[in-house]
């Protein structure tokens, strides 16, 4: 008689026939879709606008470009110096540059400052004071992307190269009779920036791969087993990127070099973690089921629903990112979403299929085997018949559910005392204090700082609408102990009432301070505009420029956080509460996954600041490391309480406990590392926004994995007992009932 094929969704997807249809159709999916659309690599766009055309800044952008038309493009600042000073020799040979660049541009070139013009007189009056330095605007094409930028520059050190003999842009700046050069301002940031992930990308996925790869191997001892999640990843993100790759192509979303480094981090970290579940669970049943298709569907069947639990909520949770106003926020949104659900959909597919083919050769050499299995086995070898293998039992366990309250207090203060650092964090939207400090854009943004004054590098352009009075708002600017020069007024070529002042600062334009004092520029022209009569708006003055931008962006960044999450947390306690039916378990495992988060920034910023000596930290790093933490660190815990919910139905909730945190115990600590430690390849990378972000978030998965969960989570619900179920009820089981009746 033919045997019958065990039911349920295993079936369709690991089944003796279908098992091979599964694999096959992830086959089929990753080489038709990478055949009509384009990777996600080939669409990036990295010079996407963060701000909405609403913004202060934005708008003010908008009133110069029609008021202050300019044909010369964006500005790249050759920074040229020599530590005993620039000869008369040097400055010849530059202005024979700038005749060559007038006759025969480099790609993309717009202008160039005409040094071979000026007469001796005018050209020592651009060197710096101690004649070291002098800096040489070339300006580009606005549309240029990075990778035309940097065709240019090129074209830039190439005929510097052959005018000087040598190439400056390699020599040392420190060095004395050596001439070098450096290239900053908008075009330099841009190249370098974009050279910096371009670079990371590949470093970053070879790191990745190889952590997750030592770690199965370091957990499981099975070569095999440490290839299958690897493999479901690696088709999850071949399906991923060309669906992005269309969705970018199509102008439906944008994506940026950024964006996909860290979603390759999320999906080989939280990827892994979701091939984990499944692969423990099937292990786990392979010691008393002699039928491997019986414990694969076992497997299949309790743990696809905590599988598809966590799946949902980081998807839902990073959705939310949506809502943003900040552009490199709702960037993020689809890339990450979309990558989460098709790998936990691979999770819950291909990887049931990829066990069913191998079996327990999965686990080969230690491969699970029922007492009756390895007994015969003994037999048959002539050799002793191994004693039956007992369970463990958890120490964490019986800690949790023997001394609640000790736990709970202990925990929450430490946690407490980690959160506590979380005010004293210091924030930038300096991009170049991002940089390594030896990335010619911050070299060359540093030596004009030096040698000139920093406000030179980005000056703020102030605008205003006169109605045409006499108005003098020069000697009101000059008079402020932030600023440093302010030019004489321009008017403007459509409407001749409104004047633009370049305002240089006398401080660092990126700098956190330098923001600050965007509202009091505004405050001072209004008053301006006032005195002399003019009822002040916004449509009558503009700020624009990069410390504009930025103040903006921090004003941006703070709405995104009060609105997301807020919304993250509400959407995360719903799907807990259709999940679990309990209104009080949502409550706690919210609440402990936020104090987890705040303790994460705690100790990231004791690390950062005085670990590595930075100020302060990105400005985007605390709404990026929460919607990660709190949907990430939620996995976790709904794996977990799952496994206590479930063993609950058979006894008494005190056992379950014990055992419900015994047997999650390793899958969690396992899948915890693994993921901390696809985070902390970040720190490798040479972009600080991305050490900074990979620091923290590695710091919060791992106070999830080896504090939360294990112990703070078991030990509220001990502590609550049948609360920890309200409003709905535990189904208890009949030896329970039978035991409280006896009593």
């Amino acid at each position: 008689m033919q045997e019958k094929e065990p039911g349920g969704y295993g079936k369709w997807v690991a089944g003796k026939k279908t098992k091979w249809i599964t694999v096959l159709v992830w086959v089929i999916l990753a080489v038709v879709l990478n055949l009509i659309w384009p990777a996600v690599g080939e669409q990036e766009n990295n010079n996407a606008a963060n701000l909405k055309e609403n913004e202060p800044s934005v708008i003010a952008q908008m009133v110069a470009d029609r008021e202050f038309p300019s044909d010369s493009g964006i500005p790249a600042l050759i920074v040229i110096h020599k530590e005993s000073g620039l000869a008369t020799e040097d400055l010849t040979k530059l202005q024979e540059l700038t005749l060559q660049l007038e006759e025969k541009p480099v790609p993309h070139q717009t202008a160039v400052i005409p040094l071979h013009k000026l007469p001796p007189p005018a050209l020592s009056a651009q060197l710096s004071e101690d004649g070291s330095t002098l800096v040489l605007p070339v300006f580009f094409e606005v549309e240029a992307d990075a990778e035309e930028l940097g065709q240019g520059l090129d074209g830039i050190k190439s005929s510097m190269t052959s005018i000087f003999g040598t190439n400056p842009f390699d020599a040392d700046i420190d060095s004395g009779d050596e001439l070098s050069a450096r290239v900053t301002g908008p075009v330099g940031i841009s190249v370098d920036a974009t050279g910096l992930f371009e670079n990371a990308d590949v470093s970053l996925l070879i790191g990745t791969v190889m952590l997750v790869l030592i770690f199965l191997l370091l957990i499981y001892r099975s070569p095999l087993l440490a290839v299958i999640p690897i493999i479901a990843v690696g088709f999850a993100y071949i399906v991923t990127s060309p669906i992005l790759g269309y969705l970018a192509k199509q102008g439906i979303i944008t994506v940026d070099s950024q964006s996909i480094s860290i979603m390759t981090v999320l999906l080989f970290g939280a990827g892994t973690d979701y091939c984990l579940f499944i692969i423990s669970k099937f292990r786990q049943i392979l010691w008393n089921e002699a039928d491997k298709r019986k414990a694969l569907f076992q497997a299949i069947t309790s743990s696809s629903g905590a599988i598809a639990m966590s799946g949902f909520t980081v998807v839902i949770s990073l959705f939310a990112l949506l809502l943003a106003e900040y552009g490199a926020y709702e960037r993020f949104a689809v890339p990450f979403s979309l990558s989460i659900l098709i790998m936990f959909i691979a999770s819950l597919t291909l990887v049931p299929a990829f066990l069913a083919i191998f079996g327990r050769a999965s686990f080969y050499p230690f491969v699970p085997r029922t007492a009756e299995m390895q007994a015969e086995r003994a037999r048959k070898k002539g050799k002793p018949v191994p004693a039956p293998r007992k369970k463990k039992e958890s120490w964490i366990g019986s800690v949790v559910t023997k001394r609640p309250w000790t736990v709970i207090v202990s925990t929450i203060v430490v946690l407490g005392i980690l959160a506590s650092f979380s005010p004293q964090i210091k924030y930038t939207y300096d991009l170049l204090s991002s940089f390594p400090e030896d990335v010619p854009s911050r070299e060359g943004f540093t030596l004009i700082g030096e040698q000139f004054t920093e406000g030179e590098l980005a000056p703020v352009q102030l605008m205003l609408d006169t109605e045409g009075k006499d108005i003098d708002v020069k000697s009101r600017l000059e008079a402020l102990d932030y600023v440093g020069m302010v030019s004489e007024p321009e008017e403007g070529s459509v409407n001749s009432d409104i004047l633009a002042y370049q305002v240089e600062l006398s401080m660092n334009p990126y700098s956190i301070e330098a923001m600050q004092h965007i509202p009091d520029l505004r405050s001072e022209a209004v008053s301006a505009l006032e005195s002399a009569g003019v009822t002040a708006s916004d449509d009558k003055v503009w700020i624009s420029g990069q410390t504009a931008e930025q103040y903006d962006t921090e004003l941006a960044g703070e709405h995104d956080a009060r609105l997301i999450i807020p919304v993250v947390v509400g959407l995360i306690s719903l799907l807990l509460l259709i999940y679990l039916r309990s209104l009080v378990a949502m409550v706690y495992l919210v609440a402990t996954v936020i104090l987890s988060y705040f303790s994460a920034l705690g100790l990231g910023w004791l690390v950062i600041h005085y670990g590595l000596g930075a100020d302060a930290i990105q400005g985007a790093i605390p709404l990026y490391s929460f919607v990660f933490l709190v949907a990430l660190g939620e996995d976790y815990n709904i794996f977990m309480i799952s496994s206590i919910w479930q063993k609950s139905k058979t006894m008494p909730l005190k056992q379950a406990i014990k055992e419900g945190v015994g047997e999650t115990s390793s899958v969690i600590t396992s899948a915890g590392l693994i993921l901390a430690g696809t985070f902390a390849v970040l720190a490798t990378l040479p972009i600080q926004v991305l050490v900074q972000f990979g620091i923290i978030t590695a710091i919060g998965v791992l106070l999830d994995t080896f504090i939360v969960r294990p112990f703070l989570v078991p030990s509220i619900t001990m502590v609550l007992g049948e609360v920890a179920f309200w409003p709905g009820k535990r189904k208890v089981a009949a030896k329970e009932e039978q035991v409280h009746t006896f009593h």
